[in-house]
């Protein structure tokens, strides 16, 4: 009786029951709907692992960034030092040469009062003498 259902297509499968789909295809059907769940929950957790790594990979591109800018600060910082070091070590070279220019002043006087200073004591020392 189930060759005579076989070629109107109905089957009896291993439980006798009445199938429409041969028993071997069924098995087969079966077996691919659950490589299928398989795959799709393998999917799913690829799916969550690549979105935490972009979650990871976002949160670290931020840090860098953020330290980026804390270099970029440090180093703008540090060449306005040292500009400041370099126009504060012109003006004291200009102030040591504004000194030294009047120390060479000064000299020049006091040789030229030395020297008035010597010929008025030779004029006491010839008026005292006469």
């Amino acid at each position: 009786m189930a060759d005579s259902l076989t070629k109107y297509g109905i089957y009896i499968d291993d439980l006798s029951k009445i199938r429409v789909l041969e028993p071997e295809a069924a098995n087969q059907t079966n077996k691919l709907k659950d490589e299928c769940q398989n795959f799709v929950s393998k999917i799913t957790d690829f799916e969550k692992n690549s979105d935490d790594f972009i979650k990871i990979l976002d949160d670290l591109g931020k840090e860098v960034e953020k330290e980026k800018m804390k270099t970029i600060g440090a180093r703008n910082v540090l060449r306005s030092i040292a500009k400041q070091r370099e126009a504060q070590k012109q003006q004291m070279q200009a102030l040591i040469l504004e000194k030294s220019m009047e120390l060479e002043r000064l000299r020049v006087q006091y040789d030229s009062y030395k020297k008035i200073e010597m010929e008025q004591l030779e004029t006491i020392e010839h008026l005292a003498v006469n």
